[in-house]
């Protein structure tokens, strides 16, 4: 499945998915707006690096559900990205309810990374530019699967500039 994430005049972003199986579904404002990181891209990459195959994304491409892990990971990793790129000057008081081994996981030094390759493209991005990510579907749903560390590291994504209409 390839996700397309593209920036719109103004405050606004669209999302159009293209799936292996079933039809394309068409191209929908994104909710809220960052202009750093599109809400919608945080949870594909969390849901991504973390394998959650039942997250918004695995759902889109299988029917599944895990969303209550890939909300948890994705409220957490946005501020998380903002204040280590200095988008930010602390963290917010709300996260000291989660569990602090959290803040050594694993599948965070996954997250951030692809976030900040993200971020950076999209910043750069014009307006009716793009970004396609594509979406495999894990080997096991919530659980890391026996890939190897190299290919769970940053996935380069394609980005397309679209002339201006």
């Amino acid at each position: 499945m390839e996700v397309t994430f593209t920036k719109g005049p103004g405050r606004r972003y669209f999302m159009t998915v293209v799936r292996e199986r079933g039809i394309a579904l068409a191209a929908r404002q994104g909710p809220g707006y960052h202009d750093w990181l599109p809400h919608d891209a945080v949870h594909f990459i969390v849901e991504r690096e973390a394998e959650l195959a039942g997250g918004v994304f695995g759902r889109i491409a299988a029917g599944q559900s895990n969303m209550e892990r890939s909300e948890v990971l994705a409220s957490l990793c946005l501020p998380l990205w903002e204040y280590q790129a200095g988008h930010r000057s602390q963290m917010p008081p709300w996260v000291a309810r989660f569990d602090p081994d959290i803040w050594r996981s694993p599948v965070l030094d996954r997250i951030l990374p692809a976030l900040d390759e993200f971020a950076t493209r999209w910043h750069a991005l014009p307006s009716r530019g793009g970004i396609t990510l594509t979406w495999e579907q894990p080997a096991s749903a919530g659980r890391l699967s026996s890939r190897s560390q190299a290919s769970r590291r940053v996935r380069p994504a394609r980005t397309h500039a679209r002339a201006a209409r």
